[in-house]
């Protein structure tokens, strides 16, 4: 029988004693973590809800959405192309050898589908509808050997298709290279690269022939893999490859809406200089608004009076096309005014800002001003109580509490002139010379009153002491050895014109890159008549979120535009066989502004020739093809630049940006006493020391200093330096100036003549 004593027992609280357990090498599931940890959160885990840190299935769901993101991205481009109601690939056929004939292979490709169906556009582009394929496809054919015609066409193409040979003696000859280079620099689009004339190779030589031609196209398209074009089967292997490849994007096509001339027609005006171009062609890239402006390169900006739309010329599947666009399905093309340009709201063709020559107008000083401000600028005599005996020069180095009170009183009685300074002068001279003085006997005993000059050391004591015909020797000797060597930006002072009238547009800076510059401090002109953004990025990021969603023609659709205002001079100098290419211009691109590019040379450096700052050159930027007259300087980091063509890249749309032209004049050492020297050389008369004193000086070996005074009237001059000057070293003072580029924008560029046309020329005559 067991009783119960109704004690209580313990029961452990929270400070109960916690030994460790035993270390039994299982591994603990989360659930015992959970229950051991009761609720409690680390810092750790604080730290990455803070961070947003996800979970393992959370991030693999998170890769999962964004790999479909893609995947939808991708199918949605290639499905908006080449289909029934869209537009069709655009190929650009472009041969790299003069051996290679591009209309031949055109008519190759025409026979690799026997149910393709085939058109021919009013310019000349073959369209290929491929029924097994459910696409449809645009060839386009450049003139061969034309640098203008193939960028051209590669502006507003979809894929290119680059021939290259195998039977002739170089794959890509030496036009070919200049093209390719200038197709890549401005943006390459999705590539083909076929080769010809294999099967007119021996069979046993024809694997290491292709072999070779695979090695030269690797050194341009390093992922590019030929294909051949000799057999009927290759032509369509060919049009299944454009189809199915992943199209690569380039910026500056694919965020404006462009258009190849399917169809082109002029109808001059009643005064005959102008007229009204009509263009029709599929809409690609982003919707077309008739109230945009339209860029046709070579030509220039132009405003559209309407858009039509009409029937596609080229369908897939007639039937289909016409029930998927709401059409009627009769053969009957069918034209209607799709929008009229509003003139309210239509952009208008100001490239230029208003000038106002008035604006900043100031008033000029008047003859009395000019005379009183030359009066202040003249040295002033002034007269010293100093001991007997002294010299001028010891004189100059008086300090001036030693003048007299009365000298003091006269000097600020605003009422005296300049007649009655002169006679207190004389007759304190002659009351010196009588001994007569107001200070008493003695003080008369050891001062004298004397008239200095505030200028210096006396110069012509220094000239005496001076040999002019070694200096002219020295002079003679220092130039000649500096003609074996380069110095940058050095210049020798000229000894007609004074520094300070030569080099008055200059100015010293202490640091390049963080010394104070005003950037519209002085400024052309020209710049007056230029647009500034306040912030260029933030107008670009508005700019290309506003146009994906204007309303007009979307791209797929086959309209015809009509610019007006096109010169009837340009559609009569236009080529047969340029292709004709237009761009609808973004908000604010027909503005003028200042652009910064980043260069860099094309080909070896052995084959550069040298090109001057100033010089006219041709500009291929975007969609754009100008002249121009540009300024070349270095890239730096700093927000001046110095003087230094080629491929390159739109640095930034800035005319704050200065760019500092630099001039070095050099001096050498004559003597040295510790970090004091004579320099001389540098200048050839005191004025222009004193003008430049404020400039700090440099060494080649590293020393800084400053000018200290003029000695004598040949330009020597005293200077101190942070250190010991060696014999061997230059003093060197560097001077800028802001330089411009011209005012030389001329949008009408002539083509060159062909490339390959020049080669088969000289060929003939060899």
């Amino acid at each position: 029988m067991v009783v119960e004593s109704g004690q209580e027992h313990h029961r452990a609280g929270v400070f109960k004693q916690q030994n460790k357990t035993h270390k039994h090498g299982r591994h603990r599931s989360k659930g015992s973590i959970s229950s051991a940890v009761k609720g409690k959160v680390s810092v750790k885990t604080l730290t990455k809800r803070a961070r947003k840190e996800l979970k393992k299935d959370e991030r693999r769901n998170q890769a999962v959405q964004l790999r479909q993101k893609k995947r939808d991205e991708v199918l949605l481009k290639k499905r908006s192309l080449g289909g029934a109601c869209t537009a069709p690939f655009l190929i650009a056929v472009v041969s790299l050898n003069a051996d290679i004939d591009p209309f031949g292979i055109l008519e190759f490709i025409k026979q690799a589908d026997d149910e393709a169906v085939i058109t021919n556009s009013g310019e000349g582009n073959i369209h290929i509808s491929v029924p097994r394929f459910k696409q449809r496809f645009t060839l386009v054919v450049p003139a061969p050997g034309d640098l203008y015609s193939s960028l051209d066409a590669l502006k507003v193409a979809d894929t290119v298709m680059f021939l290259v040979s195998a039977s002739s003696g170089e794959t890509i000859d030496d036009a070919g290279e200049k093209i390719l280079t200038a197709i890549m620099a401005q943006g390459l689009p999705s590539t083909v690269v076929a080769v010809t004339d294999l099967e007119s190779i021996p069979p046993k030589k024809r694997h290491t022939a292709k072999q070779q031609v695979q090695k030269d196209v690797l050194r341009w398209l390093p992922d590019e893999k030929i294909i051949t074009l000799d057999k009927i089967g290759d032509g369509l292997t060919f049009l299944r490859k454009v189809g199915s490849q992943k199209q690569r994007a380039v910026i500056q096509r694919d965020r404006r809406p462009h258009m190849l001339a399917e169809v082109a027609e002029f109808m001059p005006d009643d005064e005959g200089s102008t007229g009204t171009l009509k263009v029709s062609g599929f809409v690609r890239g982003c919707p077309l608004s008739v109230n945009s402006l339209v860029h046709i390169p070579g030509w220039g900006d132009f405003q559209m009076s309407h858009l039509e739309t009409t029937s596609d010329p080229h369908p897939l599947d007639k039937g289909r096309a016409a029930r998927d666009s709401g059409m009627e399905t009769d053969d009957s093309d069918i034209t209607r005014v799709l929008a009229t340009a509003d003139p309210r709201i239509q952009e208008s063709l100001k490239s230029e800002n208003s000038l106002d020559p008035m604006e900043g107008e100031q008033t000029w000083p008047t003859e009395e001003e000019l005379d009183e401000a030359k009066e202040s600028l003249q040295s002033k005599r002034r007269v010293k109580r100093v001991p007997k005996g002294t010299s001028d020069y010891q004189a100059a180095w008086i300090p001036d509490e030693l003048k007299d009170d009365d000298d003091d009183d006269d000097d600020d009685d605003d009422g005296e002139t300049d007649e009655n300074s002169e006679e207190e002068i004389i007759k304190m001279n002659e009351a010196d010379s009588d001994g007569v003085s107001s200070c008493g006997d003695e003080e008369a005993d050891d001062y004298e009153t004397i008239t200095v000059t505030e200028g210096g050391v006396d110069a012509q004591r220094y000239d005496d002491k001076m040999d002019l015909s070694e200096e002219q020797e020295t002079l003679k000797k220092i130039k000649e050895a500096r003609t074996d060597s380069q110095f940058p930006d050095e210049i020798d002072t000229p000894h007609e014109t004074p520094a300070r009238v030569r080099f008055q547009k200059y100015r010293g800076l202490q640091s390049f890159r963080t010394s104070p510059w005003d950037p519209c401090e002085n400024l052309p002109v020209e710049y007056s008549r230029i647009f500034q953004f306040a912030n260029f990025d933030r107008t670009k990021k508005r700019v290309l979120k506003d146009s994906k969603e204007t309303e007009g023609a979307m791209p797929g659709w086959y309209v015809t535009l009509h610019i007006h205002g096109v010169p009837q001079h340009l559609w009569a100098a236009r080529r047969s066989g340029h292709p004709l290419v237009v761009y609808v211009l973004l908000p604010h691109e027909q503005k003028m502004s200042l652009l910064n590019i980043v260069l860099k040379r094309t080909g070896p450096i052995e084959n550069q020739q040298p090109i001057k700052s100033k010089e006219q050159l041709v500009f291929h930027i975007g969609h754009r093809r100008f002249k121009a007259c540009p300024i070349f300087s270095q890239h730096t980091n700093g927000s001046k630049h110095k003087e230094l063509v080629a491929t390159g890249s739109v640095l930034s749309v800035n005319p704050n940006r200065i760019v500092a032209k630099r001039v070095v004049l050099s001096g050498h050492p004559f003597k040295i006493h510790k970090r004091s020297a004579v320099v001389r050389f540098m200048f050839f008369n005191p004025e222009d020391v004193t003008w430049f004193k404020p400039v700090e000086l440099r060494t080649k070996h590293g020393r800084r200093g400053h000018i200290k005074e003029s000695l004598g009237t040949h330009g020597h001059m005293k200077c101190v330096f942070d250190g010991q000057l060696k014999s061997e070293d230059t003093i060197l003072m560097n001077l800028y100036k802001r330089v411009f580029p011209k005012w030389t924008y001329e949008p009408f560029v002539n083509a060159p003549p062909s490339l390959f046309i020049n080669r088969l020329t000289d060929e003939v005559m060899e």
